[in-house]
């Protein structure tokens, strides 16, 4: 039987809390400036052991904050944070970094072992116009202290408002290969770096950069706790034309993103609805590649 997991709110912020421990911080509103794009991001996730799982601001990229939805390059807005790299002239600051702003929840259910949120957000541009709509739901659950396990289900449903059609691409898309970092996106402790990546596909390493694969999962070790972690995430689905390609690296930091845009330009016209669906699993120890696998087809969508 799922441990209970619970919410608990305050203006700012959702924790969720299982087994006795915070394992979720949800910030509603950040305090951060500008060029850092401010958005809600999921920070500190931790395991049911209370081990981090995530960074935030750290000092080579300010924008990268825990575990958080946003995109790079949407028709020349930035909703990423830090410069837009620009084909032919690299990374430039450029004055068109956007916000994606939390407006209300929609839902807040807690009950049979789990507990989910869903909420509505604007993504508005450097300029002021509002040009997304969004419609996002976390779900916990799966909370197993016996076996140090917990899930996320992330969904969700981003619909143009602009009046014209949305072109979303990534940096590869426009001229930089192997970074279509885009869509849901983890930054994990600066004491994973170098740790191990595996996917269903048997590709390891960094070669899963830019591959299709139904899921990886990156396995670390804790600075200050003894052991280490291992956090298994599914590729899930995209209703967008370009198929999902993981970007991921483990040098010179610990980051991923289940691509929505890696190297493919997804249109969206005004009015259309572009949804997407992913699980993350997070388990309190190093797990080798035959666990992992059983896990993947235990946790599989």
């Amino acid at each position: 039987m799922p441990d209970t997991i619970t919410l608990s709110r305050d203006p700012d912020a959702l924790t969720v809390t299982a087994a006795g421990t915070e394992i979720a911080r949800y910030v509603l509103r950040p305090d951060a400036p500008a060029v850092e794009a401010p958005k809600p991001f999921l920070h500190p996730l931790r395991t049911l052991g209370g081990a981090p799982l995530t960074a935030v601001r750290p000092w080579d990229h300010r924008w990268h904050k825990g575990l958080q939805m946003t995109w790079s390059h949407v028709s020349g807005q930035n909703f990423w944070g830090g410069p837009t790299f620009v084909r032919g002239s690299g990374y430039q600051r450029l004055d068109n970094v956007g916000t994606i702003r939390h407006e209300r929840f929609e839902a807040v259910v807690e009950g049979d072992g789990e507990a989910a949120f869903t909420e509505s957000l604007a993504w508005t541009t450097s300029t002021g116009e509002r040009w997304i709509g969004e419609r996002r739901t976390h779900r916990f659950h799966a909370a197993d202290p016996a076996r140090g396990i917990w899930a996320l289900d992330f969904a969700t449903s981003l619909t143009n408002v602009r009046g014209s059609a949305l072109e979303l691409g990534s940096p590869t898309t426009h001229g930089r290969d192997a970074a279509g970092y885009t869509g849901l996106f983890w930054r994990g402790p600066r004491s994973w770096t170098g740790c191990d990546v595996v996917s269903a596909t048997g590709i390891t390493g960094g070669d899963v950069m830019g591959t299709r694969s139904d899921w990886i999962a990156l396995t670390g070790q804790h600075d200050e706790i003894d052991g280490g972690a291992t956090v298994l995430c599914f590729a899930g689905t995209s209703s967008g034309a370009a198929p999902i390609r993981w970007f991921v690296r483990s040098e010179p930091f610990p980051v991923f993103s289940p691509s929505p845009s890696f190297d493919e330009t997804v249109v969206l016209e005004p009015g259309r609805v572009l949804d997407l669906r992913h699980r993350l699993v997070f388990v309190d120890r190093m797990c080798a590649s035959d666990e992992v696998g059983a896990l993947a087809a235990e946790f599989a969508p």
